[in-house]
């Protein structure tokens, strides 16, 4: 993953923008560093998610992932991923019950997320962490309305609403206009963070953060 910072179309904005996809490892660890960052600062920091899809090359027409689709990503790619990831794990203090999710579609937690986030925004951030967790934490399929259903009934959101976002098309048609948002302004993969008009690929360290923020 690069380190590098730099530029975006996004505007600029004092809020930090964190694109990523629930099924990216990286994203994880990039979360633990943004709380690394976030604990150490003087002043509070508004970091707002931006959904991406990661799967996005392996889709059929009728949106299901086709595992058989060549994205381009060949046993090298994954060997080297899960090196980095083992890597990062050790440098951020992150437990992972597994370091890859290839057979996982995140885009029903998604389509959660957002109708939390609108619906329930109290309780956004903790529905956030909480299917990050059930997936590298518990293994579980965080494309499973059951497993986000269970997800929302511990936070005391109400399942029946939260079934019915996920099954509700033209919610689907907006997270889809979010993902092509992101390619609009040039995010290419997650985790990618952006910051009045500049951006951070990758699950970089808490100082790189800093940097991208305070300088």
């Amino acid at each position: 993953m690069s380190h590098d910072a730099t530029t975006t179309e996004s505007d600029a904005s004092e809020t930090l923008t964190m694109y990523a996809d629930y099924v990216c490892p990286f994203c994880y660890l990039g979360e633990a560093s943004l709380e690394q960052y976030r604990s150490g600062r003087d002043e509070p920091l508004d970091v707002e998610w931006h959904p991406f899809d990661l799967r996005s090359g392996k889709r059929g027409p009728d949106g299901e992932i086709d595992t058989d689709a060549d994205d381009g990503k060949d046993d090298d790619y994954y060997a080297q991923a899960r090196e980095n990831v083992e890597r990062l794990q050790e440098e951020y203090d992150v437990e992972m019950s597994h370091s890859l999710a290839t057979d996982v579609d995140s885009k029903p937690a998604q389509q959660a997320a957002l109708f939390v986030r609108e619906r329930h925004p109290e309780q956004f951030e903790a529905f956030h962490e909480a299917v990050f967790d059930a997936l590298w934490q518990d293994e579980r399929d965080i494309g499973d309305p059951d497993v986000l259903a269970d997800l929302a009934d511990d936070l005391d959101i109400p399942t029946d609403d939260l079934r019915a976002a996920l099954d509700d098309a033209e919610r689907e048609s907006a997270l889809e206009e979010r993902f092509a948002e992101a390619q609009q302004v040039g995010v290419t993969g997650v985790p990618t963070f952006a910051y009045d008009g500049y951006a951070a690929r990758g699950a970089v360290p808490p100082e790189h953060l800093r940097r991208l923020v305070e300088s």
